[in-house]
């Protein structure tokens, strides 16, 4: 809803700037989207007169004209336009200036002869004919007698487009606030103000209204009231300059006062109007009721469209003239030679012209606010503000009396004012007399501890609404912070702690997360090669599946882990790098519902990507949950990887989780030729090994000590294992120990490989000699040598 703070300024005048009045606004529960200034774009554009026109000696259709712009001299312009005449005010883009769409104006020469600036036309103005129905759309924009002709005046409050527009976001659920006066009244209430209503006053006297027209509704439950008032002796020209730039503020196009009258009135009263010449009504009655099977009408866009019986129309004694609460036929409308209208102010049912309006593939301004469910209240006086500016417009003779049917009148809300209730409710003290004054203001009506809700206000239904409306006026803002009872305290588990830790830690790596189903195919048990008699197969199977390829709950999450980088592998993507923190289920004896355990998937191939990237990427896993002294072993024996590229984690005998390459035959079954490395973590395990604290160590103060070490052993000695007697022989001396080559060939021997380490020795509380570091490197030798290690040659 776009309002004009000019038109709001007859009901109430917010003395703030507008960006405080947004503000304020937003805060009582009008929320504005934007506020903008008409013609802010224009720069350095004045009215100007024009004193002398002559033929451009060098151009046969250009003219060179001296215009007055209230400088020390004339301004001499140059112009293609054929219609400004001497003595004519016109808008003049002086050097450095800018007009609408941000093109710049300077100074230059146009086939030899000086051009100081620019006459402007409507379109350079962002302005239409419809805006001043006067001028020539393709000519200098001549400025008429309702515009200020004062040479020098900033062009924009010479023709009053300078507006200032303020944009709100009304909800589904306050209809009441599409319009000024409903804006308006929110702005009283906001700000303690008297909002100002004229009361509307109807001179008359072209007959009784029954004489021109009779109505009939036929269908009350979709069409709750019609009211309908008739204007004799019409007289179709443009609107008066001021209704005209506050539809152009509203976004509305103005097109004749007729037209124009109806459009203002909905956006004043926010309740749609609509004309129809009274020619074009067959046997002057109108009928509302529902359409005919077959039936169909041409609406006022020239569009054929086929009507339902559950669509509600305006017709005639013979045929429907309008979709009700939609749109118009197409001799519904108002032209040039009418001379009697017939002015409608009904309220349809809102969800009825949902329905239509779908269904048709029609949404008009009409439609949108009877959809949100209008006031029928609201007909009267909105069909009388109608006739009221009619003939404040002087566009004929309203006639005595309305044709107004109105179905059965719904009782207005009645609820109490408890509050005692209320300022529980908001957990603040507000004396009774400002809850009064707001509700008050907000036009409920008070008596004692009694609350009447306005007709308009359908959204008010409980003691909640009335504290929420209080609430909202009082302001926000001013609602002391609380302390939410039994949710302030929450925070997150340790376990949720330790999934985002994971999380972050594997998105670091450059893992991207997945999420799979926990409900999967048997099939998916075969492709992994899991055995028959393995106790994963015993599954939970789901009573109501959506077919058999999700008709068990998952024991593990491999199958599914395989199946994302199958799918990635088949949409050639290169390489990936996929996690999931999953869950897997497993049935439990005597009991209804499974054991859910949670498992750290790994899944990847592509560049980059071997055993030993993926075992790196658990180590460091392990390494940043705080977990020590964990072993990596050969396992051999899971049919789902490959036997010399697995193993197992585990931490004193209890395994942690296994990972390695998926045996070839078991991509195969995915149709995958990628080698595919996977690896499956027990989430809870690795949990209980954590250790989230982290101890200060500061740096060291003596230096340190290194030795290299090349030792032979049997090719299939696990490294892992020489690692670990390095480290019990050393002790505590021993900072870093790193493995920096593996070396085969014939000068080791057949079945042999070397293993070259590199050992830093550091003691906190010295400066190690080289004696010390000899005798610890020879313990640990002397050990090795005891497991058929021995130093390289």
């Amino acid at each position: 809803m776009n309002l004009s703070m000019r038109w709001l300024n007859d009901y109430i005048k917010p003395d703030v700037p507008v960006k405080r009045y947004a503000a304020d606004m937003t805060m009582s529960g009008s929320k504005v989207e934007l506020f903008m200034t008409e013609g802010q774009e224009l720069k350095n554009i004045v009215a100007g007169k024009v004193l002398s026109i002559e033929k451009h000696p060098n151009a046969d259709t250009l003219y060179i004209c001296k215009v007055d712009t209230g400088g020390d001299k004339p301004l001499q312009i140059v112009t293609g336009a054929d219609n400004v005449t001497q003595g004519a005010f016109v808008p003049v883009a002086m050097n450095d200036s800018v007009v609408f769409g941000g093109k710049e104006i300077k100074a230059g020469k146009l086939r030899g002869e000086l051009s100081e600036g620019m006459l402007c036309s409507l379109s350079e103005l962002g302005l239409s004919v419809n805006d001043f129905p006067y001028a020539r759309e393709d000519g200098i924009f001549l400025l008429g007698d309702d515009c200020e002709k004062t040479v020098g005046m900033d062009i924009r409050e010479a023709i009053g487009l300078n507006d200032t527009v303020v944009e709100f976001e009304i909800t589904s659920n306050r209809p009441d606030c599409l319009s000024v006066i409903g804006l308006a009244r929110e702005t009283a209430a906001t700000y303690g103000e008297k909002l100002e209503v004229q009361p509307l006053s109807v001179q008359a006297g072209g007959g009784d209204v029954n004489e021109v027209i009779s109505v009939e509704v036929k269908n009350p439950q979709l069409c709750t009231r019609y009211a309908a008032a008739a204007v004799k002796d019409v007289k179709i020209e443009p609107s008066p300059r001021w209704m005209r730039e506050r539809l152009r503020a509203a976004g509305v196009r103005p097109i004749n006062n007729i037209v124009d009258i109806t459009n203002y009135v909905m956006l004043e009263y926010g309740h749609p109007m609509h004309a129809f010449d009274l020619r074009h009504v067959t046997g002057a009655k109108i009928v509302v009721r529902n359409a005919e099977d077959g039936e169909a009408i041409t609406t006022l866009d020239g569009v054929k469209r086929k009507l339902s019986p559950g669509m509600l129309v305006i017709a005639d004694s013979a045929n429907p003239t309008a979709v009700a609460g939609v749109m118009g036929g197409e001799f519904s409308g108002v032209y040039d030679d009418t001379s009697t209208v017939i002015f409608e102010s009904a309220c349809f049912n809102g969800a009825s012209v949902r329905s239509t309006s779908k269904k048709l593939g029609l949404r008009t301004e009409s439609s949108s606010r009877f959809e949100k469910g209008l006031d029928p209240e609201n007909c009267m006086p909105a069909l009388m503000r109608a006739c009221e500016l009619v003939e404040k417009l002087e566009a004929g003779i309203v006639c005595d009396g309305f044709a107004d049917v109105y179905g059965a009148k719904k009782e207005r809300t009645r609820l109490t004012l408890d509050h005692a209730a209320i300022c529980g409710l908001l957990g603040l003290e507000i004396p009774e007399s400002d809850m009064r004054r707001t509700l008050k203001s907000l036009g409920f009506e008070v008596d004692g501890k009694q609350v009447t809700v306005p007709s308009f206000r359908a959204d008010v239904e409980c003691g909640a609404d009335l504290a929420e409306e209080i609430a909202r006026i009082y302001g926000y803002d001013k609602i002391p912070a609380t302390a939410i009872r039994g949710l302030a305290d929450g925070q997150l588990s340790r376990e949720q702690k330790f999934g985002r830790m994971v999380s972050q830690i594997l998105i670091a790596a450059g893992y991207s997360e997945i999420i799979t189903y926990s409900f999967i195919s048997p099939k998916y048990y075969d492709k992994i090669g899991l055995p028959k008699d393995s106790t994963l197969r015993k599954s939970l199977t789901i009573s109501n599946p959506l077919g058999e390829d999700t008709s068990i709950m998952r024991t593990t999450a491999l199958p599914s882990m395989l199946e994302v980088l199958a799918k990635n592998y088949h949409n050639r993507n290169a390489a990936v790098r996929f996690y999931e923190i999953a869950t897997e289920y497993a049935p439990q004896d005597g009991e209804k519902l499974p054991r859910e355990d949670k498992k750290i998937m790994l899944g990847c191939y592509g560049a980059g990507v071997d055993f030993f990237a993926l075992k790196g990427c658990v180590e460091t896993l392990l390494e940043c949950a705080g977990i020590t002294g964990w072993d990596i072993e050969a396992v051999q024996h899971d049919n789902a990887f490959h036997p010399g590229r697995c193993a197992r984690v585990a931490i004193k005998g209890e395994e942690l989780g296994v990972l390695g390459e998926i045996h070839p035959l078991i991509a195969e079954n995915y149709d995958v030729q990628a080698k595919m490395y996977a690896a499956r973590i027990d989430f809870r395990a690795l949990l209980a090994h954590s250790n989230p604290e982290k101890k200060y160590k500061p740096l060291p103060k003596f230096p340190a000590m290194t030795r290299d070490l090349a030792l032979v052993c049997d090719d299939d000695m696990p490294v892992l294992l020489i690692q670990k007697e390095i480290e019990a022989s050393v002790g505590g001396i021993l900072e870093k120990l790193e493995m920096f080559d593996v070396y085969r060939g014939k000068q080791i021997g057949e079945g042999k490989k070397s293993v070259a380490y590199s050992l830093k020795l550091r003691a906190l509380d010295r400066t190690l000699t080289d004696d010390e570091c000899d005798k610890a490197v020879q313990k640990a030798l002397e050990a090795l040598e005891k497991k058929d290690v021995k130093l390289r040659s």
